[in-house]
């Protein structure tokens, strides 16, 4: 079955009104977490051509990385390293405006100037994985894609 997004010309709000339905469509009847991740993962870098889109699964005291789209990734992060070991230990949303300034940033690429990271929960809470992101201008992220990333991780 052949998977086609239509996506808006609009703002980027108005961008992620349009995906977030379809991605929804896209996950709902397959039940392999890797097939639905690397789609997703897909669907946010056709759509918004961020420099890399992945996610980092849950597996032990790491994580370890999972489906992405962009340049070759760090492979194993620690629990409170970096950007996305930081929201994985706080279990929140991290808007890294310049990844410069953040302390501890593990640079996979020097190309990526700001990142978000949205952990991956459970009900209840605990942390199964992370969905980052990461732009190669500074404050390329905000409010809008935090609330609408934390939406698409909702339904994963």
């Amino acid at each position: 079955m052949a998977e086609d997004l239509c996506i808006s010309n609009g703002s980027k709000e108005e961008k992620y009104r349009t995906l977030l339905p379809q991605i929804k469509c896209l996950i709902a009847d397959e039940n392999d977490l890797i097939a639905n991740l690397a789609n997703v993962a897909a669907a946010l870098k056709e759509t918004f051509g961020f420099f890399w889109v992945g996610f980092y699964l849950v597996k032990g005291e790491e994580l370890v990385l999972a489906p992405f789209q962009g340049p070759v990734a760090c492979t194993r992060i620690k629990k409170g390293r970096g950007v996305c070991g930081k929201a994985w230990e706080r279990a929140e949303t991290l808007v890294v405006p310049d990844v410069d300034a953040f302390p501890g940033h593990i640079a996979c690429s020097s190309l990526s100037r700001s990142e978000i990271v949205v952990p991956l929960l459970r009900t209840g809470g605990e942390v199964w994985g992370v969905l980052d992101v990461d732009c190669e201008s500074l404050n390329g992220f905000d409010d809008v894609d935090a609330y609408f990333l934390r939406e698409l991780c909702s339904c994963l």
